[in-house]
């Protein structure tokens, strides 16, 4: 399934930014999600500039993990290169399956659903 995506909002740098992002999670994987983004993305977005911090849900009903990033402003956010969001995505993957027990070759355990965000304030 292709991510659904949202209209980026305006290209302004100066507001804080909710970046909105929405995995599969299905119920059983749940805690292996947590652990993976704990060892890999958390670590990696607290040495970003302008990272403010992040939320974790877990949409049971919809068995999806929510993740809601806020950052100070959408200019640090969008600053990153992709070639670094990929390699530690790569390694969000690769922790994930190795947590499953997966095969390394497998697919990424949790999918990215959608990809949005908005302003804060």
């Amino acid at each position: 399934m292709e991510p659904e995506s949202q209209p980026e909002g305006p290209s302004g740098g100066g507001e804080g930014v909710i970046e909105h992002l929405r995995l599969h999670v299905p119920a059983h994987s749940q805690r292996a999600w947590i652990e993976a983004e704990t060892h890999t993305w958390e670590p990696w977005l607290r040495q970003r500039q302008g990272f403010v911090g992040r939320e974790l849900r877990w949409d049971q009903e919809r068995q999806e993990g929510v993740l809601l990033i806020h950052w100070a402003s959408r200019t640090d956010w969008k600053a990153i290169p992709e070639e670094m969001v990929n390699a530690i995505q790569a390694d969000f993957e690769s922790a994930a399956k190795r947590i499953l027990g997966l095969p390394p070759e497998s697919p990424n355990p949790f999918p990215l659903l959608f990809s949005g965000e908005r302003s804060e304030g």
